[in-house]
């Protein structure tokens, strides 16, 4: 079970590493233009949402299915993804993830099948449209079935960081938003959840500990360095880059890859993000308002009067804390890496269960 459970984290590592370089473009994109960005311009900040509502989920449905059946299997895969990226109203890194695998596993199966069946001279014909006919069952399966799924997954951890801020536990919401942030809930979580309710909290004492909660930039910093210092491969090599995105420009987004690429990492993230919001608890930390986007500059801006010590401190507890177990994690149980990227070749791929 180990053995499988490392292997299967090897596997989705392979669909997010390859496409880290389009995050890290996206990231740049949304730090530099956005309204709130660097040098806002109304013409490129177009380019952000249809990145990453389309284009990145597609590539990673597209990279999963290759991984399972070649250039073939990814294209029946980003051809799936589409169906839940039509289908949901976030961005479906999680349906790509879903539905990309799938797609190439299916094609793969049903290529074995018709190997020896095909006449001589159809083999372009048939191969194309069995690949076609599979491909627009998989778009409205993911549409009708997967798309809702994945949105209700991000309702229902808004209800429940809903719950935990209304009985006064708000360290213990660490445990939820970190992970629903690494499935780029985010801001499902920030806007529809705590920002109302840190609205009210700042009309009654002018300040909202609401606004530390997922906006917090030091846990992804601590998580980044960590890969850096003790990461192998593609990771460790693009940290640098992605500290620069993610702590300057506030673009959080471009730490969820490394995540996902080795999802055990996700302790680093919750312990981190539990440390900071205990701290902000003890103290009595506030924002004025949600920074946007989440970089420290950001945060300098709405930091109320008197509470920059209690508010860096924080940040920088949660950078600490998520560095130490983040290194920790990936000495004990290192990213597996091959020529400078993550094993997911065909042999190993074969031994995932449902995928051989």
């Amino acid at each position: 079970m180990k053995e499988k459970l490392q292997r299967f984290g090897g596997f989705l590592a392979g669909m997010i590493i390859p496409n880290i370089g389009a995050f890290i473009a996206w990231g740049l994109i949304t730090a530099l233009f956005i309204p709130t960005g660097w040098t806002p311009s109304e013409k490129f900040s177009e380019l952000v949402g249809p990145m990453i509502v389309y284009l990145l989920p597609i590539l990673i449905g597209y990279t999963g299915g290759k991984m399972i059946h070649g250039v073939r299997g990814g294209v029946v895969g980003a051809t799936a993804t589409m169906g839940v990226v039509v289908g949901g109203g976030i961005p479906m890194f999680l349906g790509g993830m879903i539905m990309g695998p799938l797609g190439g596993w299916l094609i793969k199966k049903i290529d074995g099948v018709l190997e020896d069946r095909i006449p001589v001279g159809f083999e372009m014909l048939i191969n194309n449209f069995s690949a076609g006919i599979l491909a627009v069952i998989l778009v409205l399966f993911g549409n009708i079935a997967i798309g809702p799924v994945v949105n209700g997954i991000s309702t229902a951890a808004g209800a429940l960081v809903d719950v935990m801020v209304s009985a006064r536990l708000l360290p213990l919401a660490a445990i939820v938003i970190e992970p629903a942030k690494v499935l780029f809930l985010n801001n499902a979580l920030n806007h529809g959840v705590l920002a109302p309710l840190g609205v009210a909290s700042v009309e009654q004492s002018g300040k909202a500990i609401h606004f530390l909660l997922e906006t917090n930039p030091g846990p992804g910093l601590g998580l980044l360095v960590a890969f850096y210092v003790a990461g192998k491969g593609m990771l460790k090599d693009s940290a640098p880059g992605s500290m620069i995105i993610h702590f300057l420009g506030g673009i959080h987004e471009i730490y969820f890859p490394y995540v996902l690429a080795h999802p055990i990492m996700i302790l680093a993230m919750i312990a981190g993000g539990f440390s900071a919001d205990l701290w902000f608890t003890i103290t009595g930390a506030g924002l004025v308002a949600t920074p946007s986007p989440g970089s420290i500059f950001a945060y300098l801006a709405v930091i109320p009067k008197g509470q920059h010590f209690a508010v860096l401190t924080g940040v920088a507890i949660g950078a600490l804390v998520s560095f130490l177990v983040g290194s920790f994690i990936l000495k004990v149980r290192p990213v597996r890496v091959k020529d400078n990227e993550t094993e997911t070749d065909e042999e190993e791929l074969g031994s995932v269960p449902g995928l051989g």
